[in-house]
């Protein structure tokens, strides 16, 4: 297969399509032949075509990059039972589509080193012999937007390289203009997607992704946020080694998620409270915040301090959003149902006349974040990040038709990103902790309950300004 990726508007457009049609056939041909097949032989037909779908869905979206992949890497969360007119799969079978389709966030198909070799070389005006004292021609990560390489720099520092890929600022131009068929697309794979949200945050923010100096301005933003913390680590940038198309950081050993979720079930919770206070606690307590929570970015360190990666994505939220955000957590949590509602009335959230009751709105959110609402320990389910967005947007749901007219705020589209992405991460790692009382330290300013807590606290009080 060549490793040139597809431009063109119009050809990208055709390989999404063909794409497209081949999944919307073949769940058609399951649900056909399912009619007189008996349970094992329906069993046997999905799983071969869940086989197949996750192959071509990773062959292509993974040789296209850019939005295409991203949009691939986002159908790894969700259940394929639509697209197969199936009620039920075996949690074997759907646990194998997502895994082949989660090969998009670091293994996805590679572009060869001689043409990577050209981006950087290109971008220094100089041979990368000048540059690294070594350099690993075999990549360590294959993502969306570039190629992660691990080299040596003249003083001995291990750095990880993160190389665009050659054209890849025209695909993602031409993907944010295709993004009416990405949108068809994950309805026909994933019907429960509200594209109108989806649309915006693709549309307003990957794009951005493809001027590496963007991301490494966003870098030094959350590396100083976190700079002296007990647990939370940020590699530092070599931003006299970064350029347009190329991002040099200190490299991070240690073990990846994949990893860490086979390790014992104590160090899964607290990587797993840390997880939160990373993704949740940016928001929350600082309004900046990455809104790119994958597997795919986070490593544990040796020394037990969890290592975030990957800033392109990257959210400032006004001060009154995030206010807004835990007034509503705020009234869930207590049960005010007339408050909760009147607070989405006054945000622009819902219409006055919204059919939605203000029981309704209590019951919708926690179903959705119950597990953030409720004062007890929770074990997270492997399931609760899909199940919480479908609460939202499954059309097979009331909520959907009781709020689908009602206005999505932009602002908050990314916010929404990272609670669904981390309850993904927490979900994997079967974390248990009580989630809620951890929040109320934003919350409510409450004193922190955990030991992980008070340390954190010990270093905003003592070490951060």
């Amino acid at each position: 297969m060549s490793d040139e990726i597809v431009t063109s508007r119009v050809l990208r457009g055709a390989q999404l399509g063909k794409l497209v049609a081949g999944q919307a056939v073949r769940g058609a041909g399951v649900t056909l032949s399912a009619v007189r097949a008996s349970e094992e032989e329906r069993a046997a037909r999905t799983e071969r075509a869940l086989a197949d779908a996750a192959e071509d869905i990773v062959t292509v979206l993974g040789s296209m990059k850019g939005l295409a992949m991203k949009a691939g890497q986002l159908l790894s969360m969700f259940d394929p039972l639509a697209v197969f007119g199936r009620t039920t799969i075996p949690p074997e079978q759907r646990e194998r589509f997502q895994r082949k389709l989660a090969e998009l966030y670091d293994r996805a198909p590679q572009v060869s080193f001689e043409r990577m070799r050209t981006v950087i070389e290109s971008d220094y005006g100089r041979p990368l012999a000048e540059i690294f004292a070594e350099f690993e021609a075999e990549p360590i990560g294959a993502a969306s937007i570039g190629q992660v390489y691990r080299a040596r720099l003249a003083d001995g520092r291990t750095v990880a390289v993160k190389v665009q890929y050659p054209g890849i600022d025209v695909a993602v131009r031409a993907d944010v203009k295709n993004l009416a068929l990405l949108m068809r697309m994950t309805r026909v794979l994933a019907p429960v997607f509200d594209d109108r949200v989806l649309y915006r945050e693709l549309s307003t923010h990957l794009a951005a992704e493809t001027d590496y100096r963007i991301e490494a301005e966003n870098h030094r933003t959350i590396a100083e946020m976190y700079r002296g913390h007990p647990f939370i680590r940020i590699p530092e940038v070599i931003s006299e080694l970064c350029t347009p198309h190329v991002l040099v950081t200190e490299f991070a050993a240690g073990t990846p998620f994949s990893g860490i979720a086979a390790l014992p079930a104590a160090t899964r919770d607290r990587v797993g409270e840390i997880v939160m206070r990373f993704y949740a606690g940016s928001m929350l307590r600082f309004r900046r915040f990455t809104s790119d929570p994958h597997p795919g970015n986070i490593v544990l360190a040796p020394d037990g301090a969890v290592v975030f990666l990957d800033f392109g994505l990257f959210k400032e939220m006004d001060a009154a959003a995030v206010e807004f955000e835990m007034d509503c957590v705020r009234a869930a949590a207590e049960y005010r149902a007339g408050d909760l509602r009147a607070l989405l009335v006054g945000y622009g959230v819902l219409d006055d006349d919204a059919p939605a009751t203000p029981e309704e709105c209590l019951r919708m959110f926690h179903e959705i974040s119950g597990w953030l609402l409720t004062d007890a320990d929770i074990r997270i389910p492997e399931d609760a990040g899909a199940t919480a967005l479908f609460t939202w947007i499954d059309p097979r749901r009331a909520y959907f038709d009781r709020w689908r007219d009602q206005y999505a705020p932009a602002e908050h589209a990314l916010a929404r990103r990272v609670e669904y992405g981390t309850l993904a991460l927490l979900g994997t790692l079967r974390a248990s902790a009580n989630w809620h009382r951890i929040a109320r330290e934003w919350i409510y300013g409450e004193s922190p309950r955990t030991e992980l807590g008070r340390l954190e606290q010990q270093w905003r009080t003592g070490e951060h300004t």
